[in-house]
């Protein structure tokens, strides 16, 4: 965690922007671009780049903690992203793996609770079992939401939704009437979070690609041409700041 310095160096740095901290984000999106683009201009390999992106995931998770952010979430790996090179993603999954193991006692501790989102049935047998203890033992932890999506389109949950609603009229135990924006809402991958207020995308592309499509359909955008592994919480403030 921060020592008591630095958050208050945040606070001081939040009021010099004019942010209302009783007027916070409850929830904020973040789509976590530009880890390659980082190494590549370094001439490193991209998963350097993810190495040093997930160090931004650490800042950003207790930096939101501290300033009393409820929840974030976090676009880890998307359907889309098993068309990159084998051994990047195979680098990926390994670093989603070490990284769940290593960093959850931390969180436990700090009062992080985990949960996921996604396709996550077909992930390794290995991997699905350390996102299970993790849920399992932070289910409890109440001060930040981490939501990280991990096999993920937002296309996808859609259709996974619609699936589950098919079935159960199928079963006769729904009628199509009866389905509305809240019933779909009931059958997505984490339905008791709240929407974003906030989705910010680093590396400057102006794009959602794929992320909560339905979550997000009345979410401020920020976009921002740093490059992930460079976003610190001076860029996260002035993210709260055009959001306010």
């Amino acid at each position: 965690m921060f020592d008591q310095s630095e958050i208050q160096r945040w606070r001081v740095q939040a009021q010099a922007r004019g942010i209302d901290l009783s007027r916070l984000p409850r929830h904020i999106a973040i789509i976590m671009d530009g880890n390659g683009r980082w190494a590549q201009a370094r001439g490193l390999p991209r998963l350097i780049g993810h190495v040093n992106g997930h160090r931004t995931v650490r800042r950003m998770v207790y930096g939101c903690a501290e300033l009393g952010i409820e929840t974030l979430s976090l676009y880890t790996f998307s359907t889309e992203n098993w068309r990159r090179p084998v051994h990047e993603v195979h680098g990926l999954m390994e670093m989603l793996a070490r990284s769940a193991r290593e960093e959850l006692p931390v969180m436990a501790r700090n009062g992080v609770r985990i949960v996921f989102s996604g396709r996550l049935h077909e992930l390794s047998p290995e991997l699905q079992a350390i996102l299970q203890r993790a849920q399992q033992l932070t289910a409890h932890n109440r001060r930040i939401t981490l939501h990280l999506a991990i096999n993920y389109g937002g296309r996808a949950e859609i259709v996974d939704a619609v699936r589950a609603l098919a079935r159960k009229v199928q079963q006769g135990e729904l009628q199509p009437e009866a389905i509305d924006e809240a019933t779909i809402q009931a059958h997505l991958y984490q339905p008791d979070l709240p929407d974003p207020d906030l989705l910010i995308r680093t590396a400057g592309e102006q794009r959602v690609s794929n992320f909560l499509l339905w979550q997000t359909a009345y979410t401020e955008l920020y976009i921002t041409p740093v490059l992930w592994p460079d976003f610190e919480m001076e860029h996260l403030l002035d993210a709260i700041a055009d959001y306010q």
